[in-house]
């Protein structure tokens, strides 16, 4: 008996599994059973917002799916921002912590590239008058300027052979920052005032400067790195340093300005 091409059976065919994308991890500073830092990227904000609709990439949804808990902040870092960020994993302890910065009891360290030499360590003492949104502080009435407290040291200077604007060479300093208090861009807009704008800060900073510094130095990001974070824990009382490297960006640039990060 002969069987048709049509009475025989096919072989299956095994459809490829598909792979859905992994989640980026973020990097743990420090964690217990009552608090969690975490190394925010650049880039990243830290929670959902209605004024970022497009956004799908948030630090406390991402960590929340990480660790299998939720998450409760206790301050915030700007977008282009990297660095230490703080959370409680109660509300209770959340609570606390706010309190602790509230009462200026935690000491905060970044480090930024500015524009031009910063020749001695000194505070700027400067009150800023909020910043509201177009959008979400359309209707918010204008308050008077708040008491703003920043202390700087230059920590490491170059001058470089690379001409942005009209100078045939280009001066920057690798400048550690502590403020005293935490007013909305605070740091952006104290060195803006100093005339020496953070590299890379698109909202203060000067707009040349960044073009040619991301033309000579390959860097297009801001400058500016939450590196440390001293406080007091919440439940047992011992003083807690927190730090966060940098990330390939700041190593690159330091590598090719000469400089050691701290």
């Amino acid at each position: 008996m002969t069987r048709s091409l049509q009475d025989t059976p096919l072989p299956e065919k095994s459809l490829p599994e598909k792979t859905l994308p992994e989640k980026p991890l973020l990097e743990i500073c420090y964690q217990d059973e009552h608090i969690i830092a975490v190394n925010k990227p650049a880039g990243w904000l830290v929670h959902r917002s209605w004024l970022d609709r497009h956004e799908t990439v948030f630090v406390m949804q991402t960590l929340r799916d990480q660790i299998g808990q939720h998450v409760f902040p206790v301050h915030r870092l700007d977008r282009p921002t990297s660095g230490v960020l703080l959370m409680g994993l109660s509300s209770d302890v959340a609570r606390l912590l706010s309190q602790q910065l509230e009462r200026h009891e935690m000491q905060k360290t970044y480090h930024a590239v500015v524009r031009g030499w910063i020749e001695e360590a000194a505070t700027l003492d400067y009150p800023l008058v909020e910043e509201l949104d177009k959008i979400a502080d359309k209707f918010a009435a204008e308050k008077p300027a708040q008491p703003a407290v920043t202390h700087y040291r230059p920590l490491a200077k170059v001058e470089c052979p690379v001409a942005i604007g009209r100078y045939p060479t280009s001066r920057f300093t690798l400048t550690e920052l502590k403020p005293e208090t935490g007013r909305k861009h605070q740091l952006r807009r104290h060195m803006r005032h100093l005339r020496h704008p953070i590299i890379g800060d698109t909202a203060h900073g000067d707009l040349r400067q960044n073009r040619g510094f991301t033309e000579h130095f390959g860097s297009r990001r801001l400058m500016l790195h939450a590196s440390e974070l001293a406080l007091t824990h919440p439940v047992s009382g011992e003083p807690l340093v927190l730090r966060a490297g940098f990330d390939d960006a700041w190593q690159q640039v330091a590598e090719q300005l000469g400089w050691t990060l701290p």
